[in-house]
């Protein structure tokens, strides 16, 4: 083989392996960041609020390059991208919402382990 059919036989190979590392790269950059609502309650229609909506709370996993995170959202927007978010800072996997309990003050999540999260109505109701 000459040295220029190598030179073009080398250069499309580079150019192969840069697409498919190229490809795998996007792949998962379009994966994440991902998040899941892990958990959700709807608030009871035996409980309302000043500003007249539906209310939900979500129990969200984050995952990224550097882990995951979890939040809970507590919001009127079914899609939970505006609302009121709290991060919780350490949760096991294991661990699960046991109980949430709304309130016209606003809602108390409790977990399995035991742990209690009340999030006062002020900060989610009026679209927050």
């Amino acid at each position: 083989m000459s040295r220029p059919n190598r030179f073009r036989w080398m250069k499309a190979l580079g150019l192969v392996l840069l697409g498919i590392a190229l490809g795998v790269a996007l792949s998962v950059a379009a994966r994440w960041p991902h998040w899941e609502a892990v958990y959700r309650s709807d608030q009871p229609a035996t409980v309302a609020y000043a500003d007249g909506s539906r209310h939900l709370l979500a129990l969200v996993r984050r995952s990224s390059f550097v882990g995951e995170s979890h939040q809970i959202f507590v919001g009127r927007d079914p899609s939970l991208s505006y609302g009121h978010w709290v991060d919780i800072e350490t949760f096991a996997e294991s661990e699960s919402v046991k109980t949430t309990e709304w309130t016209t003050s606003g809602v108390r999540v409790v977990f399995d382990t035991g742990h209690e999260l009340f999030v006062p109505a002020r900060y989610f109701i009026g679209g927050r």
